[in-house]
């Protein structure tokens, strides 16, 4: 997942998003900010768009129509093919055995 909403300009945003915090928490993201080159709201954005996007891809349940798991499980009745590429580095010495 690309940081696309970090991405795009000022001028395109049209949500508006509104929180709270400390005084403290506050002057930590300002100074973050400020180290980073970056506005408050784009400090923000940024890593509240990062940190959405990592816990999307940590899922480990996968929701997916009836069409696509079926699809799935048709792929894995398969008969297994030939991968000379698998062959290759499964016939190799694992770096922590040598």
């Amino acid at each position: 997942m690309a940081s696309s909403a970090s991405s795009v300009s000022r001028t395109s945003r049209s949500a508006r998003l509104g929180l709270r915090a400390t005084p403290e928490q506050e002057a930590v993201l300002r100074r973050a900010a400020d180290i980073s080159h970056k506005s408050l709201t784009d400090f923000i954005l940024d890593s509240a768009c990062h940190a959405a996007e990592q816990t999307l891809l940590d899922q480990r349940l996968f929701v997916v129509s009836g069409e696509q798991y079926q699809t799935l499980l048709d792929m894995l009745d398969q008969p297994a093919q030939e991968n000379q590429g698998l062959q290759d580095l499964f016939s190799r010495t694992a770096p922590w055995e040598k």
